[in-house]
């Protein structure tokens, strides 16, 4: 019994130096690989700062970037606020000069009437006459019917009837 505690006593030594080498053979290989993932994460790390640093500067440039239009749609609605006060200014510029121009047409008109209604009617038949249709009906529009009677009596027939025919539309 002595001899077969010895053997095992023995066998296990042997089995113990086997464990040992195979364990001092694990220590280097995760001693390298402790190594090589060491390094692996050092450029990780140097990436990941190159990648920040993209990313602080992508940032500071979109920020830029939203300044420039923002300040750009500011100045743009000014001028669109310009454009329109401006629009608004002509168009009611506009509407005072056709009011003054018909005022002025209307003053035209009055003193054409009464030069014509101060006319002899045959004087003034011979005149319309000549005239053109639009023309000689927008005068006669200006006179009393009596003198626009008297004037249609003293014209040819079938320039009076024209001139009738387009005052009645």
């Amino acid at each position: 019994m002595k001899i077969f505690v010895i053997v095992i006593f023995i066998y296990s030594s042997l089995l113990g130096l086997q464990t040992n080498d195979k364990l001092f053979e694990c220590t280097e290989i995760f001693k390298a690989r402790k190594s090589e993932l060491l390094i692996e994460l050092e450029r990780i790390d140097e990436q990941k700062q190159a990648l920040d640093a993209l990313k602080s500067a992508t940032e500071e440039l979109l920020k830029q970037k939203e300044a420039k239009v923002s300040y750009e749609t500011e100045v743009l609605e000014v001028k669109h606020r310009e454009v329109m006060k401006r629009e608004a200014n002509i168009k009611s510029m506009l509407e005072e000069h056709k009011k003054i121009l018909k005022r002025i047409s209307n003053i035209k008109m009055d003193k054409i009437a009464q030069t014509f209604s101060k006319m002899k009617p045959s004087a003034s038949a011979k005149v319309l006459s000549e005239m053109d249709i639009k023309e000689a009906s927008l005068i006669l529009e200006s006179l009393k019917p009596k003198i626009v009677g008297k004037i249609l009596t003293k014209m040819d027939a079938k320039k009076g009837s024209e001139i009738t025919r387009y005052l009645m539309k």
